[in-house]
């Protein structure tokens, strides 16, 4: 049901690692967006859904354009996007810095989303390549990276950002162009690579899953369902949970901004250990333990005082994030053939479902308040029960 794969194609830990690296410094400039709000919302006068339409603009592009730029790397693979996409985002966040009307924030977050969707589909295929059979391993190990960014946004906004303000984002340019030297290596690798298993005449034959059309289908529906769950979930909190804590708590900012960087933490952990677990026991039993898992926890935390809620969030972001590698992987498998379009598509409808679902959130926020919003938030964890719908592949 899944790739075959000769045994001489050894995992490599240094194109993993580099990869994961390059991640990281994507994810970390994207969340430069999020962690700014703070400072835009009262610099510029926006609204909550005004916000969330910056999130929208960040990453409507990516997925919109992720499944076709990953279809087209399936025919046509393009290594070299890699280093493309991390100079977009470096241009990206040098016009971020230096926005200054809301339609100019608008460009920004567009073009920060459009170096997103180039980078994933391809980064993720050559985790795939490098993965020595363990793809559970390797999908973990490339978005432990994007999380361990994601989770230090906030800390570059605590300690660089709020204090200094909206200029300084240009300096996270330079380190964009750093991940455009890595990602220079990795193209290299991936081309020797390639010459080398032709060479030798070693190649992968793919061979998915006997199912139907409409049993494809139907498995992608439910696999878009949980996703949904999983990223507006945490897109909400990556937008608003410094929001919740100073309306709720009356937190201040750079407080809030530090409970926000212990959520994203344990989302890192709970990624990683997520994909060799399902290699392991299967990825259903990953995504089952997952998403209903973290629910009991999610309807807790908005009804508990502060230090709980920063525990439950905690558990909560372990608990939920453990699911994503697993989800990929169980895509991946179901049609082992389109890997780029695959992972276009599971990273693109999972930041399109987020934004959409962040900016819906904000609207309402702006109405009822953001901590009503929180209490509501853990309906969209019982869609994970649509996990019993998947197909068993292991």
């Amino acid at each position: 049901m899944t790739a075959q794969r000769s045994p001489t194609t050894a995992i490599s830990y240094a194109v993993i690692l580099a990869v994961s690296c390059t991640h990281l410094i994507n994810d970390l400039v994207q969340f430069l967006l999020p962690a700014l709000y703070p400072i835009l919302k009262g610099q510029y006068g926006l609204s909550y859904f005004q916000l969330g339409l910056l999130t929208l603009a960040q990453q409507i592009t990516a997925c919109i354009l992720q499944p076709v730029l990953g279809l087209y790397g399936d025919m046509h693979p393009r290594p070299y996007f890699l280093a493309v996409s991390m100079s977009v985002v470096a241009f990206g966040v040098v016009l971020l810095a230096t926005a200054g009307t809301f339609e100019a924030l608008l460009l920004a977050s567009a073009i920060l989303g459009l170096g997103s969707a180039l980078f994933h589909p391809e980064a993720s295929r050559v985790c795939r390549m490098a993965s020595g059979g363990r793809f559970g391993f390797a999908q973990s190990s490339f978005q432990v990276g994007g999380n361990a960014g994601t989770a230090l946004g906030p800390l570059a906004a605590a300690l660089i950002v709020l204090p200094l303000g909206q200029a300084t984002t240009a300096w996270f340019g330079l380190i964009a162009v750093g991940a455009v030297m890595i990602s220079l290596w990795i193209a290299r690798w991936f081309t020797h690579h390639q010459r080398t298993m032709q060479s030798a005449g070693v190649r992968l034959q793919p061979g998915g899953p006997d199912l139907s059309r409409e049993r494809l289908a139907a498995a992608f529906a439910v696999l878009g369902a949980l996703l949904l769950s999983k990223f507006v979930y945490i897109e909400t909190f990556k937008s608003y949970y410094a929001f919740f804590l100073m309306e709720k708590y009356g937190l201040k900012i750079v407080y809030a901004q530090g409970f926000l960087f212990v959520f994203l933490a344990a989302v890192v952990f709970g990624t990683f250990f997520g994909g060799p677990i399902g290699d392991r026991i299967g990825r259903k039993k990953v995504i089952w333990g997952s998403i209903a898992g973290a629910l009991p926890f999610a309807v807790a935390l908005p009804h508990v005082p502060m230090w709980i809620a920063l525990a439950l969030s905690i558990v909560v972001g372990l608990v939920l994030s453990s699911a994503f590698s697993a989800i990929v992987v169980f895509a991946q498998e179901l049609l082992p053939q389109k890997i780029g379009m695959v992972s276009g598509f599971v990273f693109g409808f999972a930041f399109g479902a987020g934004a959409l679902g962040a900016a819906a959130l904000g609207a309402l926020a702006d109405h009822i308040g953001m901590a009503q919003v929180f209490e509501y938030l853990p309906l969209l964890l019982c869609l994970g029960f649509l996990t019993a719908l998947l197909p068993d592949l292991d």
